[in-house]
């Protein structure tokens, strides 16, 4: 397994709907050779949720990885602003 770093975290945010949510995605190896997408979401200062699914080579992982970045990103969600 190649080791490439996928990571994103993302933000979508709108006040007149009191709505303030993050999403953040990463690839990561698991224990038996192949890849997992790790996904955090929820309301901004909160845990919220996790979920993990498992791939048996990095391109699916990446396949996967991709789709729902465009999916979010279709839906409002932007990268952090940089300060």
């Amino acid at each position: 397994m190649t080791q490439h770093w996928f990571r994103l975290h993302i933000q979508r945010i709108d006040a007149t709907k009191n709505m303030a949510r993050y999403y953040t995605m990463s690839i990561e190896p698991d224990l038996f050779g192949g890849a997992s997408l790790v996904r955090h979401w929820g309301r901004i200062g909160t845990r919220g949720k996790e979920r993990v699914d498992l791939f048996k080579d990095e391109r699916q992982a990446i396949g996967h990885f991709l789709f729902l970045a465009r999916q979010k990103r279709a839906r409002g969600y932007k990268p952090l602003p940089r300060s």
